[in-house]
């Protein structure tokens, strides 16, 4: 099943995880993702850095996911730094690993690095995955706003045109205020873009780690979050459950009001995504029976 087609039967569920650095690292993170199967996220991420050098490690683990765990694997793909040629061969190699989902980026841009030129926006990228095969396109977005947008017209116009292009599904950047999304949200349907969003949540169970996040694509935080990373920040255990507590706050209101998925960047905490899992999966299975069974649902028979 595509994920389009996914999207029209359920409230999305998700996981986003990074390739360790060794084969040690990555049989590990299997092995606990082994222990996540029950979850049954409709997919899982698999990040990769703009300059490819974990190429090989994002396609082992990717085709680990796909293929030994049975759950359905999407790659991502910067272009800033690729050739035609290199992001061809890349999906090539995707295929033969039966995979067909990708997230199709522009990368962060590294100083000391000369962009290629072929791809210098997500949406050249994805105009090119287009012709390359029968892959399902994903694109990010930024609700507050790409940090090198003019303004938000600008990010949506910049948005539309990826859309336009061949992404078919987005996700999010981290989102820790949900009326944030909810202003993109109205946002994207004056623009007339349709397709399927997914949220992305990031537990704060490391204060360090999501100050240099913020730091990097210039969120603002909203107060409550800001006062528990400053009650909790020396308590490492009082920060992650007052983390988790906080991103089931979150998906339970998103949830309540629509959201078309939730996307889990879970930082490769396997603990951390099962506890969230346990404490929301109720709500998913609800909306995804609301889904295929709009005529029982609460609104029909008032």
């Amino acid at each position: 099943m595509s994920l389009k087609d996914t999207f029209k039967k359920k409230t999305v569920f998700s996981l986003e995880v990074y390739p360790p650095k060794t084969p040690e690292g990555t049989k590990k993170l299997v092995n606990a993702l082994t222990g996540i199967k029950r979850i049954k996220p409709d997919f899982i991420s698999i990040t990769l850095g703009a300059g490819g050098s974990q190429n090989n490690n994002a396609l082992e683990l990717s085709s680990m996911i796909q293929n030994d765990l049975n759950i359905p694997a999407m790659a991502h793909i910067p272009g800033i730094y690729r050739s035609k040629k290199d992001v061809a061969d890349f999906l090539k190699q995707l295929k033969q690993h039966n995979i067909n989902n990708v997230l199709a980026l522009r990368g962060d841009i590294n100083p000391d690095e000369t962009p290629v030129g072929d791809f210098n926006h997500a949406s050249e990228l994805a105009e090119f995955i287009k012709t390359q095969g029968d892959f399902d396109i994903t694109g990010a977005c930024y609700p507050q706003k790409h940090p090198e947008s003019v303004d938000l017209v600008d990010d949506t116009l910049h948005l539309k045109e990826k859309v336009d292009n061949g992404v078919g599904h987005l996700i999010t950047q981290m989102v820790f205020d949900n009326q944030a999304f909810y202003d993109f949200r109205q946002r994207l349907k004056l623009a007339g873009i349709n397709v399927p969003v997914e949220v992305g949540i990031m537990p704060c169970t490391n204060c360090n780690q999501i100050k240099h996040i913020t730091e990097l694509s210039g969120l603002e935080m909203p107060r409550k979050f800001v006062d528990i990373m400053n009650k909790y920040a020396n308590n490492k255990e009082a920060m992650r459950d007052a983390g988790i507590a906080y991103a089931v706050d979150q998906i339970v209101d998103l949830v309540a009001n629509g959201v078309d998925g939730i996307h889990l960047y879970t930082m490769n905490n396997t603990y951390v995504a099962k506890k969230i899992w346990e404490a929301t999966h109720s709500l998913f299975e609800a909306t995804s029976y609301q889904l295929q069974h709009p005529s029982l649902s609460g609104s029909d028979n008032q």
